[in-house]
């Protein structure tokens, strides 16, 4: 896969999943380079298809920790209004709520505040270099409150999702499916896990919506729902590009 965007290989070590970004462990965090890739091809489609460029809301029903949206919030912050992130898993929440707080001055300052004081409890270069990451970040905070939102739901069950969700209010799914190998389908006995991820989407995909998936070679993302935009690949991982129709 060639790279159409995010062209020069750039110096992403201050974004590092398990510095400053809260991670879960045993998960690899999401590349942040094919991030930042898959985020403005779909941005582009957005803009060809709908005439549109108004910053989105970005949701993700499989958030994990969050890594990834809240990496892309500190990069493409202008086009971004929103960010949302659930999971059905509990704690998985809870640490996307802590990572979608360093979006916002107030979170990130605690965050350094607590680097600060490992730093000063165990001396560790790694708090050294995680403390002057954050500091980095911190200078990349502009503009106005980025508004974020975390909340449990199984995105599998339409229902659960619409109590968490308005109808028609997220612009932008950007989601790396669960592979099985270090992540599954938490409680589900659905035959076609990805097609009810889809079907539940539709309900709350606004007007001029982009559906960005990735997943392992083993699962597709096929709804007759939606109409695929792009397909392309990098590693083991499957990336697809969504319209619904």
């Amino acid at each position: 896969m060639e790279y159409k965007y995010a062209k020069e290989q750039q110096d992403y070590s201050d974004y590092a999943s398990g510095k400053v970004f809260y991670s879960i462990s045993g998960h690899p965090a999401f590349p942040v380079r094919l991030a930042s890739e898959i985020f403005q091809r779909c941005m582009a489609h957005r803009q060809a298809i709908y005439q549109t460029t108004s910053p989105c809301v970005l949701y993700d029903p499989c958030c994990g920790a969050a890594y990834h949206l809240s990496v892309l919030a500190f990069l493409h912050r202008q086009l971004i209004q929103t960010v949302i992130a659930s999971d059905v898993d509990e704690k998985a929440v809870s640490l996307a709520e802590k990572n979608l707080s360093l979006l916002n001055r107030t979170g990130l300052e605690s965050r350094i505040d607590e680097i600060k004081s490992m730093l000063e409890q165990y001396g560790k270069d790694s708090h050294k270099e995680a403390l002057k990451s954050a500091t980095t970040l911190k200078t990349k905070l502009s503009g106005d409150l980025l508004t974020t939102k975390t909340f449990q739901a199984n995105v599998l069950d339409k229902a659960d999702l619409l109590k968490k969700l308005s109808p028609h209010s997220v612009d932008f799914v950007f989601t790396d499916v669960p592979y099985g190998q270090h992540s599954d389908w938490h409680g589900s006995d659905v035959a076609n896990p990805l097609w009810s991820m889809l079907d539940s989407l539709l309900e709350v995909l606004s007007p001029s919506s982009i559906v960005a998936v990735v997943s392992d070679k083993g699962q597709k993302a096929m709804h007759e729902g939606y109409q695929r935009i792009e397909q392309f690949q990098v590693g083991k991982r499957r990336i697809i590009i969504l319209q619904p129709i």
